[in-house]
């Protein structure tokens, strides 16, 4: 116990559930005067304070301790008398010793005020979840300095309400955070901390309008993240748009002609499904090709608005049918030792099962009876097939990289390619807006954003205004060193802290865990 080394330890007592032990103050050696900071050893009288202490093995400690009440000798102190205070083990006013009050605050910081609580009571030092989090919002937090480069995002607190977060990205630690996303916020705080030279942002005006108003002479970055999502969402659209296209990266199957004709994947003309969707694609179309606008429709017909855009682009009804795909499951790796074993005469499936689990297949025995049903018909057995892939996973083949491509999705995008002239030109100007970013050279930006504007596919005009409206900010994230990315590591730690809580923590609880918690990872860190 080396913070009892500047007093006398006169006895411990372990007869008790807690562990007692009993000290004094050095009685030669003068004190500091908590008014005015003169020394005296000049006595008036004597108290015990009992000063909670961290557990001593496993078990709760209490330090009672014999101090002094000493005269202050300075005529013009407001103080007659003052308690000396022993370094590293008293503090005026409290009851716990900083090395047990250091421990709770670290237990709020960390767990918040319930699982603060919890953790504080495993380690004999049960405070209940308000006191943790009394002590947790009386720690004071660091001077907010205007960082060089600082970086702004926002964040979802709950439903529709949103925050905003500063980080200074050459530390990496953040700053402040508040509810809202306003750009008066911002401007007013950029106006009190000025000297920021490199605000790093995504695209939205608010906070351009924020940056501008408070930080006129910042460079301004936008987010490559934001950039390189607003294009997939794009390519997204497209393919969903040319959806008919889409079986065309799906290899043609090996011709059977014992098999007959695979009618799985074809809707039936009069099922109810099919006549809902026929009649619904009728309905949008009469009313969206007269001109009206797509919530017009929505509110009409009682439908949400995206599901009048998606029968509204459609080019046939038979692009809105809803095919469900095959699942895959853990026996498509036998299929072809079924039907060499059903060939050679094994026609018991329970047998087969067996046979199964011996090659280790953990299945069930219904899935081997209803995967020979179609054999005991003369039908082949129901093989495994490739379905056309959605319009995410094809704007993901489009975006990603060609080297981060495996070869089965760089042959199937090759044959979609091949197949759909709107989706080959959408891969050829997503390549050439990343080939900006792999070089760091704009130039070719001013042409690639016309080429936007006259490629008549959805979507790509929109984004060429979005960005021709910040192209200053969006030239230097291609050529500044500096990105948002920093920004976003911290967004996920506040989502992290807003699960510790459940959600319920308000706006400046948040803000000191948030910030305390960084700064104790980074201290720990370089003690390590």
């Amino acid at each position: 116990m080396p913070h009892l080394a500047p007093v006398l330890v006169t006895s411990v007592d372990t007869t008790g559930p807690v562990v007692v032990v009993h000290a004094r103050t050095h009685l030669e050696k003068a004190s500091s005067c908590t008014g005015c900071g003169s020394t005296s050893d000049w006595i008036h009288s004597r108290y015990t304070r009992r000063l909670a202490d961290s557990a001593l093995g496993g078990r709760p400690a209490r330090i009672e301790l014999q101090v002094r009440r000493l005269y202050c000798e300075n005529p013009l102190c407001p103080k007659t008398t003052f308690a000396e205070q022993i370094g590293g083990l008293t503090v005026r006013y409290q009851r716990r010793t900083p090395l047990l009050q250091r421990l709770v605050q670290i237990a709020g910081v960390l767990l918040a005020g319930r699982g603060g609580a919890r953790l504080l009571h495993l380690l004999h030092a049960g405070l209940s979840r308000t006191s943790v989090l009394l002590h947790l919002m009386r720690i004071p937090l660091p001077t907010p300095v205007a960082p060089r480069v600082l970086g702004v995002d926002d964040f979802a607190l709950y439903g529709r309400a949103y925050g905003t977060l500063l980080v200074d990205a050459d530390t990496r630690l953040p700053i402040t955070l508040w509810e809202g996303r306003d750009a008066e916020t911002l401007r007013d705080w950029l106006l009190e901390h000025p000297g920021v030279q490199i605000a790093c942002r995504d695209g939205s005006p608010i906070y351009r309008q924020g940056s501008t108003s408070g930080a006129p002479d910042a460079i301004q970055v936008s987010d490559r993240f934001h950039l390189w999502q607003g294009l997939s969402r794009r390519v997204q659209q497209i393919a969903t748009v040319h959806h008919s296209c889409l079986p065309a990266a799906t290899p043609e199957p090996d011709p059977d002609p014992a098999a007959p004709a695979d009618t799985a994947a074809t809707p039936t003309l009069d099922s109810p499904a099919v006549n809902h969707t026929r009649h619904l694609f009728e309905t949008v179309h009469a009313l969206t090709d007269t001109g009206r606008a797509y919530n017009s429709v929505a509110r009409e017909l009682g439908l949400n608005w995206r599901t009048v855009r998606k029968y509204a682009t459609a080019s046939s009804w038979q692009e809105c049918v809803r095919h469900r795909p095959r699942v895959p499951s853990p026996l498509d790796r036998y299929l072809e030792y079924l039907q060499q074993r059903w060939d050679e005469g094994e026609h018991n499936a329970k047998v087969l099962h067996e046979e199964l689990k011996a090659k280790g297949y953990l299945g069930h025995y219904q899935r081997v009876k209803m995967a020979v049903a179609p054999l005991r018909r003369g039908l082949p057995v129901d093989q495994p097939r490739q379905h056309p892939p959605s319009p995410r996973e094809v704007a993901r083949w489009i975006t990603s990289t060609p080297p981060r491509r495996t070869l089965d999705t760089a042959e199937r995008l090759q044959r979609l390619l091949a197949h759909c002239p709107e989706l080959d030109r959408t891969h050829t100007l997503v390549r050439a807006f990343a080939a900006m970013f792999d070089t760091g050279d704009p130039g070719a930006l001013p042409d690639w954003l016309n080429q936007l504007e006259t490629s008549r596919l959805p979507g790509l005009p929109s984004l060429a205004k979005v960005i021709r409206d910040d192209l200053p900010a969006v030239v230097q994230a291609i050529t500044s060193p500096y990105s948002s990315g920093v920004n976003e590591g911290r967004i996920t730690d506040v989502k992290l802290q807003k699960r510790l809580m459940a959600g319920r923590a308000k706006i400046p609880l948040l803000r000191q865990r948030v910030v305390l918690i960084a700064h104790l990872r980074r201290r720990t860190a370089a003690a390590h």
